[in-house]
């Protein structure tokens, strides 16, 4: 085992513990979830017993995390620089975390379509907060309004648009990889709605 491999026992190890405590959980009680002795569970939090990936999983599980997210190890870099697409009055952080998954900021200045024919669906999930103004949610038939620090969250198979009302509005927008993607493909659409 290398030092490097042992830095990450150990880190995975804190974090089972540490998990385990902020969710009250005794010892007993994620013993019993992950289906393994408190005897068991008490060498692996202090290093007595060999983490083996099985009981891993069993424990992400059982402490309503992934695999991924335990073993995860700090990135060098936590800053995150946009992409910046002046072309559409976007900037984009990609999510690491969430591979697929992207973080907007967008300024808005027209109303939203009124044509439901203008308005797109695609697979996907958004989540949005309005960071100043007023925005406008078409979803459907129903028209939303947004105003400043409030949020927004809805499935994108809906019939969807957003726009400004009474002047212009900025929204921080979280888009899952199917929702990005359908962003993507009707990029020029989306364009042509706002103007």
């Amino acid at each position: 085992m290398t030092h490097d491999d042992g830095e990450l026992d150990s880190l995975v190890r804190k974090r089972i513990r540490a998990l385990r405590v902020a969710q009250g959980l005794s010892l007993e009680d994620l013993a019993g979830r992950a289906h393994v002795s408190q005897s068991t569970l008490s060498r692996i939090e202090n290093g007595q017993r060999r983490l083996a990936l099985d009981q891993l999983v069993t424990l992400a599980r059982a402490l309503d995390t992934s695999l991924d997210q335990l073993v995860e190890t700090a990135a060098d870099d936590v800053v995150i620089s946009p992409v910046i697409d002046g072309a559409h009055g976007l900037m984009r952080w990609p999510m690491r975390a969430e591979p697929g998954m992207s973080v907007v900021r967008q300024r808005m200045t027209e109303p939203p379509p009124d044509n439901p024919s203008r308005m797109r669906a695609h697979p996907g999930h958004e989540w949005l907060v309005v960071l100043s103004g007023t925005a406008i949610l078409m979803l459907g038939h129903r028209r939303v309004r947004v105003e400043t620090n409030q949020a927004a969250e809805f499935p994108t198979m809906l019939p969807h648009a957003i726009g400004a009302e009474g002047g212009p509005c900025e929204i921080l927008g979280i888009f899952d990889r199917d929702a990005r993607r359908g962003h993507q493909r009707d990029g020029r659409r989306e364009v042509s709605d706002r103007e």
